[in-house]
């Protein structure tokens, strides 16, 4: 039988997709309608800054290293990263400054000094975030939670078995208020529902086991930037005999029956026996299978929030940030407020800084820093970005020059912006929703749509849309259960 694979985008997922296919047995072709790889994981260069584009945290390298230890090569010859010790910089609206060390005992004990918390309500914290990842996260991460056969029956009796009550039917800001005592201490732990473009007002405390990936293994510095993942895993893909068509949309998926057939580019027809979409699953169902009535039906689930990014070159390097850094709002409740209920940008938003120039000066001029800026906003809806734009920059230099004690705006010498509307356009995103779906809801991993189509038997999904969710590590999951499934139906 012909073993033929079609991966729709270059993403971190397809990346991963293709890799995996390749490494069983598959022709495969990645088509990719931009002309570089890795989706929302790019960078570019400006006045001699060099920004990466989009994510900028990068934690579980395990997802990337089963990858080469899979292709049986070693991963020092493509990519190289460090553990960062402190994971984020935390500077709060009443002046108090935290620092997340990476080391556990250091960070509780910082949280005593700075906010005055229990060091062992951290601990106590930090431990049941890493039993429920353990137990809950890491089953859905693996298996597909719409093939009930994929789960062992001592796996799910153990997941079963930590899940309390809280953790569905409690939202994340109730719960964490209940384990700590300070409004600082609530706020830090909420931020983690946005890490999947959630609510924490909304999201069930089931999130609280977030923190474990960044507080418990660790956060990770990858040399080069972020863009040296996409690099990598490009090259691997390479390595493996994938083939890569870019500048190169696909316009439609070809079908026959109960199963796809190829699909069809500007220019070409490309048979396959097995294609995978690393499109919005919306976008794939609209547009590449014409199905409007199945794309309406992915937008019955509420959308993740978005992001609003400057790229700033500053002239001036702050001793006091290191390589993430977030300013937190006064009014936490009512910016998510304003963003899932309004469908606006608050008056005063957190505010997130990574600079790379931190771990690697040569990557900003001698002596400044290359600022990604983001503050987290809402899908677009036909909001007027050109005047939010305007209206978030003042509020975010408000923001940060208040709490560094320096006007921020004359020290940029160069600026790019990337909003919701610019995120869709270049990476297929609906809505520019950063991942797809949001988690407000106790059974919304449930509702994400599954790797596999239902409707065709060779046609299957990965990336932030569809299971497990956004961000690296989950995108990477998604392309290893995506093969696994392939795997098991041959």
């Amino acid at each position: 039988m012909s073993k033929e694979a079609i991966v729709i985008g270059a993403g971190v997922a397809g990346l991963a997709a293709s890799i995996r296919l390749a490494l069983q047995g598959f022709s495969v072709r990645v088509f990719e309608k931009n002309s570089y790889p890795g989706g929302k994981l790019s960078d570019f260069h400006q006045d001699g800054y060099h920004f990466d584009a989009g994510p900028s945290l990068f934690t579980q390298p395990g997802n990337i290293e089963d990858l080469f230890e899979l292709a049986g090569v070693k991963i020092e010859d493509y990519f190289h990263y460090e553990q960062v010790p402190i994971a984020c910089h935390y500077f709060f609206a009443n002046g108090k400054k935290v620092k997340a060390w990476a080391d556990p005992n250091r960070f509780s004990e910082e949280m005593k000094q700075e906010l005055g918390e229990d060091p062992q309500t951290i601990a106590r914290y930090l431990k049941q975030s890493k039993r429920l990842y353990n137990a809950v996260g890491s089953l859905f991460l693996k298996h597909s939670l719409h093939r009930p056969t994929d789960f062992k029956l001592s796996e799910v009796v153990h997941a079963l078995g930590t899940v309390r009550p809280a953790y569905l039917f409690q939202s994340l800001h109730r719960f964490n208020k209940q384990q700590f005592k300070t409004e600082e201490a609530t706020q830090l732990f909420n931020r983690y529902a946005t890490y999947n473009g959630s609510n924490p007002y909304k999201a069930p405390a089931m999130l609280s086991l977030i923190p474990h990936l960044e507080m418990n293994e660790g956060t990770f510095y990858p040399k080069g930037g972020m863009i040296s993942i996409t690099k990598a895993l490009h090259q691997l893909a390479i390595d493996c005999g994938v083939t890569f068509h870019f500048n190169c949309p696909v316009v439609k998926i070809l079908t026959e029956g109960r199963k796809t057939t190829g699909v069809q580019t500007a220019e070409n027809t490309y048979t396959a026996s097995l294609i995978v979409s690393n499109q919005d699953v919306y976008f794939t169902y609209k547009h590449l299978l014409q199905q409007e009535a199945r794309a309406q039906k992915v937008l019955k689930q509420e959308r993740s929030s978005s992001a609003l990014i400057f790229y700033w070159g500053i002239n001036h390097s702050f001793q006091e940030l290191g390589l993430h850094n977030i300013f937190f709002s006064s009014d936490y409740q009512s910016e998510f407020r304003d963003i899932f209920q309004g469908g606006k940008l608050y008056k005063d938003p957190t505010v997130y800084i990574n600079i790379t120039s931190k771990m690697e000066p040569g990557l900003a001029p001698e002596g400044k820093e290359n600022w990604f800026v983001m503050v987290n906003v809402p899908a677009n809806k036909g909001q007027d970005w050109e005047r939010l734009k305007l209206e978030a920059k003042k509020s975010v230099l408000k923001r940060i020059s208040q709490a560094l004690g320096t006007e921020i705006d004359p020290l940029i010498e160069t600026e790019a912006i990337l909003d919701p509307i610019t995120i869709e356009s270049k990476t297929m995103s609906y809505m520019g929703s950063l991942y797809g779906t949001s988690s407000n809801s106790k059974l919304a991993a449930f509702f994400r749509h599954p790797n596999f189509s239902k409707q065709y038997s060779n046609l299957y999904f990965v990336g932030g849309s569809v299971h497990p969710g956004g961000g690296i590590p989950l995108c990477l999951r998604s392309a290893a259960i995506m093969s696994d499934i392939v795997a098991k139906s041959a």
